[in-house]
């Protein structure tokens, strides 16, 4: 069984309910089960013991949520430096209730965490513009939600934009699948 999890931080409970969904997704795929866990609840071996990860994140002030930082910092680091996660998939979404079309911040907020992926040696699966609910719940990076007004009042997110959280899932699940087992970036 290939094993994916997604790590997340969550203010409001939107980033929470679209790891619900990924997982919805990635669950639709036969031979892939899903975990779901806090940032702060994740230890590295529940990273070690996945075959993908997928991490998500509120944006904050046009960046990362200081508990997926404080996770990086703390929990991969030590990975990185042993190259532990090499060869591992890795994909990222976001919640975004700031000014601007999908918050502002929200790709600076992925790239963030993208390139923590690409630091632990990881394959990164982008969002493909075919994805169906792309044009309004997504960026190439991956899935992307906008949870407020422009008045800054909590709305969750739309339709389309769990549509595209439940596909970004089925894209992730199925090349974790195919990787499964294979040994890549070995020392």
């Amino acid at each position: 069984m290939t094993k994916v999890i997604i790590v997340y931080a969550t203010d409001y409970g939107s980033t929470k309910k679209m790891a619900e969904v990924i997982a919805e997704g990635v669950r639709l795929v036969e031979g892939a089960n899903c975990v779901l866990k806090p940032a702060e609840e994740t230890s590295a071996e529940d990273l070690i013991s996945s075959d993908a990860v997928i991490f998500g994140s509120p944006v904050h002030m046009g960046s990362l949520d200081w508990r997926m930082k404080k996770f990086f910092d703390s929990v991969c680091s030590g990975l990185w430096m042993k190259d532990t996660l090499n060869g591992k998939v890795g994909a990222v979404f976001v919640t975004a209730g700031g000014f601007g079309g999908t918050g502002s911040g929200a790709e600076l907020t992925m790239l963030s965490m993208l390139a923590n992926i690409a630091e632990l040696g990881m394959i990164m699966v982008p969002l493909p513009k075919n994805t169906p609910g792309y044009t309004n719940g997504g960026l190439h990076w991956g899935p992307c939600a906008r949870t407020a007004t422009g008045a800054m009042e909590q709305t969750g997110f739309s339709g389309e934009m769990t549509e595209v959280a439940r596909n970004h899932g089925i894209h992730v699940a199925r090349i974790a699948l195919e990787l499964a087992g294979k040994k890549l970036f070995t020392g």
